[in-house]
């Protein structure tokens, strides 16, 4: 037999909430590793906790940052979902 489900709702006990974000957490930014080696995907990850602490991944640290210039660009026109991808410069400083 497998694991029983849980039901999926706000925590109320903070110390077994944050314990429950830093092993999913930790299991998130595994999978993306995971799904950029194995599917030569460009991956970035962006988790803010409840306390506003920033944790972050990209499978390519020097570009990571700018991918939100990209991200922005893209949201911004629905079109861009299926037309050429567009170029962001890595020149960007953060």
């Amino acid at each position: 037999m497998g694991r029983a489900r849980i039901e999926i709702k706000r925590i109320e006990n903070n110390t077994s909430r944050q314990v429950t974000f830093c092993k999913r957490r930790n299991g998130l930014l595994k999978k993306a590793y995971e799904l950029s080696v194995l599917c030569d995907a460009e991956v970035a990850l962006i988790v803010f906790s409840s306390r506003g602490r920033l944790y972050e991944y990209s499978n390519n640290r020097s570009q990571g940052r700018p991918w939100i210039c990209c991200y922005q660009q893209r949201s911004s026109n629905s079109e861009c979902i299926i037309s050429a991808p567009i170029y962001c410069p890595s020149s960007i400083v953060w």
